[in-house]
């Protein structure tokens, strides 16, 4: 993740502004500003860890935002601690040496940022435990079912934990849906016209919903074929019939996996499962900020 991408930075500075973090009252009549201080996050669950890399981001923002910026200041954590790594109960995670104030105007906009992201990745990272479990090399993908405005935040988390993105967007990538065959003259139509017009390196992928459709899909020499909810049982035959036919195609399977479910789903052979509750559903894990003053 480049924390210093154009993109990330306006996402950091709008929650700041949206905070007031400059302008944090309660700090500014309370804290005498030349008070140095720690800040040490903690996890308050086992968890898989993501977002370590907003926490200086968010403080040299801060500074161009305050009036009273952060100064010198440095983040740290134990060489064995990084996105995407297990931490157990009452583990820190990262350490803040700065300006106590400046820890206290950005401790809310640091903690709910990492608290998503990490959540994100250990729901994730569930995913990916239980089709290992399968003994599948299925791997896990998210989708676009992501909070807008935080795309490119929510799918990092996705990799720490253990899966893989889908499309970033609609120019990445060409994916056939049900409204696209309905509105485009059909599946076939479809079909050609995205062969027809597509650019050097793009696959053209479809969905498809029943047999009829995936009859179409291979007829068309679709490249990639989506399987939308499907029963696992009508996976494993899809399966079957598009290895026969089209031998160098990837599958996918889709639609209301969960993790009582996504053993069976990958037990079928498919490449991937698409999982849209890794972003749209995830529970924020519990992460808190303990500040100390430096004597």
């Amino acid at each position: 993740m480049d924390w210093k991408s154009r993109r990330v930075t306006t996402l950091l500075e709008a929650a700041l502004i949206e905070d007031k973090a400059a302008h944090d009252i309660t700090t500014e009549l309370t804290i005498d500003p030349s008070l140095r201080a720690t800040g040490t996050v903690v996890a308050n669950q086992a968890c898989v860890i993501a977002g370590i890399g907003c926490i200086p981001a968010f403080l040299t923002l801060f500074g161009k935002l305050s009036a009273h910026p952060p100064g010198r200041f440095e983040v740290v954590s134990h060489p064995e601690i990084f996105d995407g790594v297990h931490v157990r109960k009452g583990q820190a995670i990262a350490v803040i040496r700065a300006n106590a104030a400046s820890i206290l105007s950005t401790e809310r906009v640091i903690l709910n940022l990492m608290q998503r992201m990490s959540g994100i990745a250990t729901l994730t990272n569930e995913y990916v435990k239980a089709v290992a479990a399968a003994k599948s090399r299925t791997k896990i993908l998210d989708t676009r079912k992501t909070i807008p405005g935080l795309r490119a935040l929510d799918k990092y988390a996705v990799c720490c934990g253990g899966g893989l993105n889908h499309r970033l967007d609609l120019q990445d990538g060409i994916l056939i849906k049900n409204n696209h065959i309905s509105l485009g003259g059909g599946l076939p139509a479809a079909l050609e016209h995205a062969f027809a017009g597509r650019k050097p390196g793009q696959i053209v992928q479809v969905e498809v919903r029943t047999p009829a459709e995936l009859d179409q899909a291979i007829s068309g020499g679709a490249e990639s074929i989506l399987l939308d909810n499907m029963t696992p049982g009508q996976v494993d035959k899809a399966v079957k019939l598009i290895r026969k036919t089209l031998p160098k195609a990837t599958i996918e399977a889709s639609g209301s996996m969960n993790l009582k479910t996504v053993r069976a789903y990958a037990k079928t052979g498919v490449d991937f499962i698409s999982v849209g509750a890794l972003t749209h559903s995830a529970t924020a894990v519990d992460l808190s900020m303990k500040i100390t003053a430096i004597p």
